[in-house]
């Protein structure tokens, strides 16, 4: 995965709370590879039943602006994968479900966490519209719709979408260090290592 400094594309508003992992991407098309995309399952039954559901309007959307709790429900990485495949990058929120979070950073999706008073302004000023918007990770600060917000990022989050980094990757960067442990582990305690 390739990583990024900013955006600057469209945002649109998602003005609902609670929204689930099941809702984000059904069970019923996780058997899909991912090589073939996730993206068409993005909030799929939500799509199918409203024809001028926002994200079929907008569907060049790069920046979501939505409510409390988005995320929450199962572990599924594929709800990830559905939002970075439909080209979302950034989802701005009161607050996520954990394991998405963790998930979106590995994956090159900002979960920016906003306050609730933020969100509603940003909601308004989008309306049922899409809106131009910029993000940038090195300030932590976004402008969507005119309105500009800040946002604390965690600087091991930032480390890692800046890099395209997942977990794995942030681990290698001390391979070094973890070969001269490992060293110095075994020659003091020989008895430590395998018998074959």
């Amino acid at each position: 995965m390739s990583g990024w400094t900013t955006i600057a594309g469209r945002a649109v508003a998602l003005p609902q709370a609670n929204v689930d992992t099941d809702q984000l991407i059904p069970a019923r098309f996780m058997s899909a590879p991912r090589s073939a995309g996730y993206g068409a399952f993005l909030l799929h039954d939500a799509r199918q039943d409203q024809a001028d559901h926002i994200l079929n309007r907008f569907d060049g959307a790069d920046v979501l602006i939505t409510r409390r709790n988005f995320g929450s429900g199962s572990s599924r990485e594929a709800a990830v994968y559905a939002l970075v495949d439909f080209g979302i990058r950034a989802v701005f929120a009161p607050s996520f479900g954990d394991i998405f979070q963790g998930n979106a950073v590995n994956n090159g999706l900002l979960p920016a966490r906003l306050t609730g008073d933020q969100i509603e302004m940003l909601i308004a000023s989008l309306g049922a519209n899409d809106a131009e918007a910029t993000v940038d990770l090195a300030t932590g600060s976004a402008t969507i719709a005119g309105q500009t917000v800040s946002f604390d990022l965690d600087p091991v989050w930032q480390q890692k979408l800046v890099n395209g980094w997942d977990d794995i990757d942030l681990t290698a960067q001390h391979r070094d260090q973890i070969k001269a442990f490992r060293a110095a582990r075994f020659a003091a305690h020989p008895w430590a290592l395998p018998a074959s």
